[in-house]
């Protein structure tokens, strides 16, 4: 209250702030996660192209989820691709396979029928996931009717370049999410994923508040010789803008995300159970009972397709065998969300400053190429562009696990390690938030201690967390805002106020060298 403005007799209060302006960290895990949903709509609502944040899978379920029908029908499926056996003249030199009454078979989908965010969301859940955005940007395709080219790469044509640039788009509104998913990015051909990863890119250094998390095309199904050409078309492809803020990590994960229930004779041949009674049913090994349940389908059978699913595995072997195969193909995913997952936990339990790394994806079984450390060590440094990507190992007696944590800038010494650049922009988002309330107060020395107090405060509360190094709040960081220190006469004039801080950010340690030395014998 300013005393000139009383005008008569009385008693006045005027309450004076006990406590300064503080910094309110910002949330550091909330991926935005981009693609093809069962549908999109909840209460009569469209959710499509409508970023919307979840907090549980739960709440995904009820927006994006078809309902399931009413008992004792079997419960609705979520994800339905459809795979082929297709008869082969000789052992097939790529992709999965199996024999069957002495002829080889490869096992291979129909690519319009492959989408990879429904079990992406469940394994970022699966390993800690927390809150996350979903941009729909549309439903499920219609099938094909017939199986890709064996030991293709999935290209999937109701997957669009455009669809996913307009999901991504409507993110520029949004300054809550960190990180920005988008798994089915490697249905597209390699043309329009180097477009899509690009504007991410883009999208991301202009907004400054997200780091893009990229799968690479060829790491579900690697040559285990030629892998590393996968790995240049990636590089190649990413362009050279905005590298600090992505990160890419290889190959595939095998998961258990999929369940035996999951799978059934519906995913085969398109549903067409006439082009599975010759392989169930040989002429040359006829099988009865599995004939009986066939044509109890065929005709209409009362009983639910999981109980003539179940029978069926019961009467022929070779059927469980199939379903195993194509069980097995269909939780190969994609390792981004599950990474997601990892770092949301990582941030809960320790901070954003510490590396998501030498820890496993939960649900990870597989993986569809054991890199060795000599071929790790191409993927992480690279002398002309810089692009690490970032490995999954498997280690004997310690199972899948990350062993990387690099950007795609990996020739800066400034930003090449992702947690570097992820508390960073922690640092940054959270203060800059804060100052808002500063804008429009006088410029002069009692609002620039104020900012330097705010600020100092907030930075050695993350010292003590052990997100900045130093033996002292002093090493660690520091904070500058003055007339003829930060800012000059001009500044003021055209109302600038700047605050200029300095943080020593915690760095992995990423190579750990132990040195040996031979002692000579010492006399007792």
């Amino acid at each position: 209250m300013i005393e000139s403005n009383i005008k008569s007799p009385g008693v006045y209060i005027n309450e004076v702030n006990g406590f300064p302006n503080s910094v309110v960290p910002v949330a550091t895990a909330v991926p935005a996660f981009i693609g093809y949903t069962p549908q999109a709509s909840y209460e009569g609502k469209s959710y499509t192209n409508v970023p919307q944040k979840i907090t549980s899978f739960a709440e995904f379920n009820a927006i994006y989820c078809y309902p399931d029908p009413p008992a004792p029908a079997s419960p609705a499926k979520q994800y339905a691709p459809s795979y082929y056996l297709v008869k082969e003249k000789s052992q097939p030199e790529k992709g999965d396979y199996m024999l069957i009454e002495g002829d080889f078979y490869s096992i291979v989908p129909d690519p319009n029928t492959i989408y990879y965010l429904y079990n992406s969301i469940k394994l970022f859940f699966e390993n800690g996931g927390g809150d996350a955005y979903i941009v729909s940007v549309g439903t499920y395709g219609a099938p094909s009717g017939k199986p890709m080219e064996p030991g293709a790469q999935i290209i999937n044509p109701n997957v669009s370049l455009a669809d996913l640039q307009g999901g991504l788009a409507l993110l520029k509104n949004e300054m809550e999410p960190t990180m920005y998913i988008c798994p089915e990015a490697t249905l597209l051909d390699v043309a329009n994923n180097s477009t899509l990863m690009q504007g991410m890119l883009l999208q991301n250094e202009d907004m400054q508040t997200a780091v893009s998390i990229f799968d690479i095309i060829g790491g579900r199904n690697p040559d285990p010789i030629m892998y590393m050409d996968d790995i240049t078309t990636f590089r190649n492809g990413t362009g050279t803008n905005g590298l600090k803020y992505g990160t890419a990590y290889y190959p595939f994960i095998g998961t258990t995300i999929m369940q035996n229930e999951d799978v059934d004779y519906t995913n085969l041949f398109g549903g067409d159970i006439k082009q599975l009674e010759p392989l169930l049913n040989p002429p040359a090994n006829p099988n009865a009972s599995a004939k009986t349940i066939m044509d109890g389908i065929s005709s209409g059978s009362d009983l639910t397709v999981q109980q003539n699913n179940n029978a069926l595995i019961n009467a022929s072997p070779v059927y469980g065998l199939i379903i195993k195969h194509i069980l097995t193909d269909a939780n190969v995913l994609p390792p981004s969300s599950g990474m997601a997952g990892v770092i949301t936990t990582t941030d809960n339990n320790e901070g954003v400053w510490k590396a998501p790394a030498n820890t496993t994806i939960v649900g990870s079984v597989s993986l569809p190429i054991r890199l060795s450390e000599a071929q790790q060590g191409g993927l992480n440094m690279d002398a002309v562009s810089g692009k690490s990507i970032n490995a999954i190992r498997f280690f004997n007696g310690l199972g899948i696990l990350v062993w990387g944590a690099r950007t795609l800038d990996g020739n800066s010494l400034d930003w090449k390690y992702l947690p570097v650049r992820r508390t960073m922009t922690f640092l940054e988002q959270s203060c800059k938030l804060a100052a808002q309330a500063y804008v429009f107060e006088p410029n002069d020395k009692n609002t620039w201690e104020a900012v330097k107090a705010m600020i100092g405060s907030f930075l050695t509360t993350i010292w003590k967390e052990g997100g900045l190094q130093g033996a002292s709040a002093a090493d660690a960081f520091s904070v500058e805002c003055g007339l003829g220190t930060t800012m000059t006469s001009e500044d003021l004039a055209n109302g600038f106020m700047k605050v200029s801080i300095k943080v020593a950010v915690v760095r992995p340690a990423e190579f750990i060298i132990l040195t040996f030395q031979q002692q000579m014998a010492k006399s007792s």
